[in-house]
């Protein structure tokens, strides 16, 4: 570097004249363009990474029984499901979603939804959020077909014959699985009515799903957290046999299926 000049030096007394003052250094405006560009391009790579992937399997069953139609003593499955399935495979992040009717033998029912991609494939322009929400509404519809063709079906109520169907279709691999069951779980298919078991002890409540469970077996929701909606409506006025009815379902789904029950969607 060349040494720098002083500015308060005075004229050459030989020559008259004022000697050069030493040349400012200013950047060049061509990397102050690029560092400003840079900068831009690193805050929106920032803003707009892509979301992460959606990997959790989930499943809806949807229940197509006449205790579930819009009327004084009846839950309002359809209502049910189009107030809370799009909050539910939002909030549970779901990636794929299957779909199970209850039926009178819902493990031999002909209605059938395919499964939907909720987060499909998509090119690095794609608006993910909208393409999801999309997918979501999507399966919505799918649903609401469901539970028409349920309705078709002969009148009965095979919640557990449902939640084996379920778990056979969705996907073994990823998180832990959720399951949302549109349903009052009055089990009611053409061998066992659950109306008519005794419920008001342990004893005879274990009696009641030993017997279930050494005819069909314990349900295939092990790891699985179930949500559920609509669940013992009909005892609003009793409860003290809305009591007997919750402890049967628990020890069928948490007991022995080793599932979690949660009954945050109503």
């Amino acid at each position: 570097m060349r040494p720098s000049v002083p500015h308060d030096r005075e004229p050459d007394t030989r020559t008259g004249s004022r000697p050069r003052r030493a040349a400012r250094h200013r950047p060049a405006s061509g990397l102050l363009a690029l560092i400003s560009a840079a900068a831009v391009l690193g805050g929106l790579t920032a803003c707009t990474s892509a979301p992460e992937a959606l990997t959790t399997p989930c499943g809806v069953v949807i229940d197509g029984s006449g205790s579930g139609d819009a009327t004084k003593n009846g839950f309002n499955a359809e209502a049910k499901l189009k107030a809370e399935l799009l909050p539910f495979l939002e909030d549970q992040e779901c990636g794929t979603v299957d779909f199970a009717p209850i039926t009178y033998t819902s493990q031999i029912s002909s209605c059938k939804v395919d499964r939907v991609d909720l987060d499909p494939p998509h090119k690095e322009t794609t608006d993910q959020d909208s393409q999801r929400e999309r997918a979501r509404v999507r399966a919505a519809g799918e649903a609401l077909e469901e539970l028409k063709c349920a309705r078709r079906e002969r009148p009965g109520s095979d919640v557990w014959g449902a939640l084996d169907r379920i778990a056979s279709v969705m996907p073994s691999d990823g998180p832990d699985a959720k399951l949302l069951v549109v349903s009052d779980f009055e089990q009611a298919d053409p061998e066992f009515s659950l109306g008519k078991a005794d419920l008001t002890t342990p004893e005879s409540r274990d009696k009641v799903i030993d017997s279930l469970v050494k005819e069909r077996g314990v349900p295939a929701v092990k790891g699985m957290t179930v949500y559920t909606v609509g669940f013992g409506m009909k005892f609003g006025d009793r409860p003290s046999e809305y009591e007997d009815f919750e402890a049967f379902w628990n020890e069928v789904l948490e007991g022995r299926a080793k599932a979690d029950v949660d009954n945050s969607y109503e």
